[in-house]
């Protein structure tokens, strides 16, 4: 079969991409999911996302490497094998980060395309923020955004603890100023989650000129003549081709760049060792890796009013026949970034995410009792870590290097001992006061910096923010240009949070489907006028 463009992942990125480009019925699309359809019910009521933690046919359930710096651990980080990608699985925080990020992106890009004001209409387009429209929001975009229906109080209790510290209340991390402790708008509609399996490709699923096939998983690129002419797929036991004018891989930070290495394009000494031709040496191909490191203070609570012990019926229930109730919570109702005393700039960095839940190794380790739960992550890590292949068969999972907390100077450590510091100090204020047990994480007994130390070796968990393996640039070690085209590989692109060269100041689910709608201008031929920075 050939098509106008084969999109490879259905995820955040690739059902933007399906939507927009299949817009055109003179379009034909080939959409390439290696996951299942979105059908399990905890997908769509939001506080299902705690069950999803055990459900591996949605979830690519890596690992990574021992972690140097985290007492030879292997960190677990799960990411969406669905329609939808981890818009299916996350916890739906809707969050932008700090616009002098995106300034900062068109500088490591050599593109002002990329700066605030050339980004900001991509977000407002894609956004259907339920408060209506403004100069920084949308109204009517795809991606639903909401208010969450349901508060444990002690959601409330953590804004009314940071602001007694004197930590401004924010009721809208996406506006003037990121700083602040408040309830994160979630994307959802209705109460249910709006992944962008939801919001994008299910309103295009009846175009005749959209082909969505899942249980696909893409081998490999084909080219011809330094040039992109399709793709080789696995499936139903059966292996595939299929032939298009553009391939579009958005495959997400761990996939993608795999999937340029099983093509050729990628470290030649590496692609070598592994038996495959080099069509493309690519250094970059794989490096830059990046992601949030997050440590959690776990507190027992002496109410029973934690999302610890529920009545799983009577939730679901209400959640089907009113959207209402803790079935619509994303759990992490409520957070806040914070400028610390380490910022080397005017930004935040330091986010934080609250559950009224004891959340010990991403819920998977189930604590007895009550209690609750403080994230910290430090928004700006200097570490950086890379990919490597394992061996030329696509179906062995890549290995990840994080390498968190390698910096040189030990700065990425430092961010995360005051972050420590800081959750004790919001949750020992008197808002806590009626709730507040006996701390589990990092215990009494860790009392100096060295223990905190010890605490964050032992602890730490990626908060599922990877990216930057196929940075965008200028220079020759970036993987793709600034309009996302691979160097070296015409007709072929890279579309998802692999393409960030740093990380943003939040989380990065709204941001990647940003860069797909700017990624789908630029695949049909539109431009921008080139903006003024901010």
């Amino acid at each position: 079969m050939t098509y106008d463009f084969i999109i490879v992942g259905a995820g955040s990125a690739g059902c933007v991409l399906a939507n927009r480009l299949s817009a055109n019925p003179n379009h034909r699309v080939l959409l390439l999911e290696a996951g299942g359809s979105d059908w399990h019910p905890f997908i769509h009521m939001p506080a299902g996302l705690a069950k999803l933690v055990g459900k591996k046919g949605v979830n690519w359930d890596y690992s990574t490497e021992p972690e140097p710096q985290l007492d030879n651990r292997r960190l677990w980080w799960p990411r969406g094998k669905v329609l939808g990608g981890s818009s299916s699985i996350n916890a739906m925080c809707y969050i932008r980060g700090d616009a002098r990020d995106y300034d900062e992106w068109a500088q490591l890009a050599g593109d002002a395309h990329w700066n605030w004001n050339a980004v900001l209409p991509y977000f407002r387009r894609s956004e259907g923020n339920e408060r209506g429209a403004d100069s920084l929001h949308g109204a009517d975009g795809p991606l639903s955004v909401s208010n969450l229906r349901h508060h444990n109080p002690l959601s409330q209790a953590l804004i009314d603890a940071a602001a007694s510290l004197g930590h401004p209340v924010s009721t809208d991390f996406n506006g003037p100023s990121q700083s602040g402790f408040g309830y994160y708008q979630v994307t959802q509609k209705n109460g249910a989650r709006c992944s962008t399996a939801q919001g994008y490709l299910q309103p295009a699923r009846g175009r005749g000129n959209l082909q969505v096939l899942t249980q696909a998983a893409t081998e490999r690129v084909l080219l011809a003549g330094g040039r992109a002419v399709g793709v080789q797929y696995r499936h139903r036991g059966r292996v595939m081709r299929a032939e298009a004018g553009q391939v579009i891989l958005s495959g997400g930070a761990l996939n993608s760049p795999q999937l340029l290495m099983l093509s050729g394009i990628g470290p030649a000494a590496a692609l070598r060792a592994h038996g495959i031709g080099v069509e493309v040496d690519s250094a970059g191909v794989g490096a830059n890796l990046q992601d949030h490191l997050d440590i959690c203070t776990l507190t027992r609570c002496t109410q029973p009013i934690t999302y610890d012990k529920t009545n799983d019926v009577a939730i679901a229930l209400e959640f089907l026949l009113r959207r209402r109730g803790i079935g619509t919570s994303n759990i992490a109702e409520a957070g806040g970034f914070v400028r610390s005393r380490l910022a080397p700039d005017e930004r935040c960095d330091l986010q934080f995410h609250f559950v009224p839940a004891l959340l010990d190794d991403h819920g998977r380790n189930r604590l007895p009792g009550y209690g609750y739960t403080l994230h910290a992550c430090a928004l700006r890590p200097r570490s950086r870590g890379h990919l490597a292949l394992r061996s030329a068969d696509p179906a062995q999972k890549i290995a990840i290097h994080a390498n968190y907390l390698s910096d040189a100077d030990g700065f990425d450590l430092r961010m995360l001992v005051e972050a420590a510091r800081l959750s004790r100090e919001i949750l020992a204020q008197p808002a806590f006061a009626a709730y507040r047990g006996d701390e589990i994480f990092p215990g009494s007994g860790a009392v100096s910096d060295a223990d905190l130390v010890a605490f964050i070796r032992r602890k730490a968990e990626s908060i599922y923010h990877p990216i930057g393996t196929c940075r965008m640039g200028n220079d020759d070690a970036a993987v793709v240009d600034s309009e996302l085209r691979v160097r070296g590989v015409d007709a072929l692109r890279v579309v998802d949070a692999s393409v960030m060269p740093v990380l943003p100041g939040g989380n990065t689910n709204a941001p990647t489907v940003m860069i797909a709608e700017r990624a789908s201008d630029l695949l049909l031929g539109m431009r921008e006028a080139v903006p003024q920075a901010a």
